[in-house]
């Protein structure tokens, strides 16, 4: 991995640099990240043009590092529960390539310029030390642009044709595709799952040629071809806010969430829980006393409830427990997607969660085209440290309540980040419950779509 890339430094409207390929000497680096974190989405100017090229963008002592011009905004802060911010960010320009197969089973660049260009964020909230977080928000877009660029004839075709060359085996392929539905923003999503995938893998190697551990959640947003793409694998969040609309852009993934996923391989896979768990979900964990009771509990085909008598199997730690943020998966982790993970295993035991967990995303499109953007219409993401306190509501209100009678202050999304961020902090002026405040690490980009429905990617 760069250690360039690792601090950044990237020009303002360059492209996402390709990380080094994994090594066995690879290992994420020690970094801090500053306590805030400050970027800009306004165009670049003359003087960006005129820089040098080994010119880097100036770094404020107070305020952190200037993120790319199309960044959006973003507002960053450690809680210090560990020595090292667990939570990254990445974003920058996405530049996709037009390539063909060649003979020696490799995809050959046709040109060097960008065939289409969008643009990329990323959230990724680290559990268990850092380092899958940095080595995800340093990989994920280059896997991603290599997924696009894979499939970029198909994204620019009227019709994803049947076979990527053009030939034509069958004369009902293209009957075939549109009976399938088949459009090219599944392609995206298709390249955005495959990309999760095989960062996840990038993770797994990294961290064991290093012999570091720890997992992170990932959460994506990718503007293209005008529609907003997002992916989402834990518990961060993303939201479209519009002067008279609120719309979730994310769901959550957590062992209550998918319980009955989780059920399910337990029950097809009964040696995942190694004797020392019972896949049944009961409303607390039963005691003794319980035995030869009628309680209530579910299993992985059931959506309701129902009564059995409760068997000694029954009195094992549940394979899903608490309630809530509270949720652990095998008593241990509370999320049940996302990236790493691979060496975590139970407490005293050498049982893996892995199996359970999974690095898919679930990948919402707004087409962006679709809307009448006002300039006060944003997409906030953020990690779970801002949702713990406050509410979609909270924060549609926090941001239709500032962005208004700010409408000439060029920098009125980065105080808005900011205003998000402290207001998990306990502030007097928070719309959160008193005393309700968030000891977890809290990251947050402000993403103005007015700017992203102006710009046309095309080829």
């Amino acid at each position: 991995m760069s250690a360039g890339w690792f601090r950044r430094r990237f020009l303002p409207g360059e492209p996402l640099p390709a990380p080094r390929p994994p090594g066995p000497r690879a290992s994420p680096l020690p970094y801090r990240r500053p306590r805030f974190l400050r970027g800009s989405s306004s165009s670049p100017g003359a003087a960006d043009a005129s820089r040098r090229p080994d010119s880097r963008p100036v770094r404020s002592p107070a305020r952190g590092r200037t993120l790319p011009w199309n960044a959006g905004y973003a507002e960053i802060i450690n809680a210090e529960k560990s020595e090292f911010n667990e939570d990254q960010a990445a974003c920058g320009k996405l530049c996709i390539r037009r390539c063909e197969f060649g003979a020696e089973e490799e995809w050959l660049p046709l040109c060097p310029e960008e065939f289409l260009t969008g643009h990329y964020w990323a959230l990724f909230d680290g559990h268990g030390g850092p380092a899958a977080a940095i080595l995800a928000a340093n990989t994920l877009h280059s896997c991603l642009r290599q997924q696009l660029e894979a499939v970029v004839e198909g994204l620019v075709a009227t019709q994803p044709p049947m076979h990527l060359n053009g030939r034509c085996i069958c004369s009902s392929d293209p009957q075939f595709v549109e009976e399938k539905g088949i459009r090219a923003e599944d392609l995206v999503i298709g390249a955005l799952e495959s990309a999760f995938q095989e960062c996840d893998e990038v993770i797994g190697r990294e961290l064991e040629a290093s012999g570091q551990v720890g997992g992170c959640t990932a959460l994506v947003a990718v503007s293209l071809q005008g529609k907003l793409y997002v992916a989402n694998a834990g518990d961060s969040r993303a939201i479209l806010v519009r002067r008279d609309e609120i719309r979730p852009l994310s769901f959550e993934f957590t062992p209550e969430t998918e319980r009955q996923r989780i059920q399910q391989l337990a029950f097809v896979y009964p040696e995942l829980l190694a004797g020392e768990f019972t896949r049944l979900e009961f409303p607390r964990r039963l005691k003794g006393d319980d035995l030869g009771q009628k309680v209530l509990f579910r299993d992985h085909h059931m959506s309701g409830w129902s009564y059995k008598r409760v068997e000694k199997s029954d009195l094992k730690y549940p394979l899903i427990h608490g309630q809530g943020r509270q949720a652990r998966l095998l008593g241990t982790l509370a999320v049940s997607r996302g990236l790493g993970d691979h060496q975590l295993r139970v407490l005293d035991t050498n049982i893996q969660l892995k199996p359970f967990l999974l690095s898919v995303p679930q990948v919402t499109v707004l087409d962006v085209g679709q809307l009448e953007l006002q300039e006060d219409d944003v997409v906030v993401m953020a990690t779970d440290g801002l949702w713990d306190v406050l509410s979609n509501e909270q924060v549609a209100w926090l941001v239709r309540s500032f962005l208004p009678g700010n409408q000439e202050d060029p920098h009125r999304f980065l105080k808005l980040a900011q205003m998000l961020i402290h207001s998990t902090q306990g502030k007097e002026d928070s719309p959160t419950e008193e005393g309700q405040v968030s000891y977890d690490d809290v990251s947050v980009f402000v993403i103005p779509l007015h700017s992203q429905g102006q710009e046309s990617s095309g080829h």
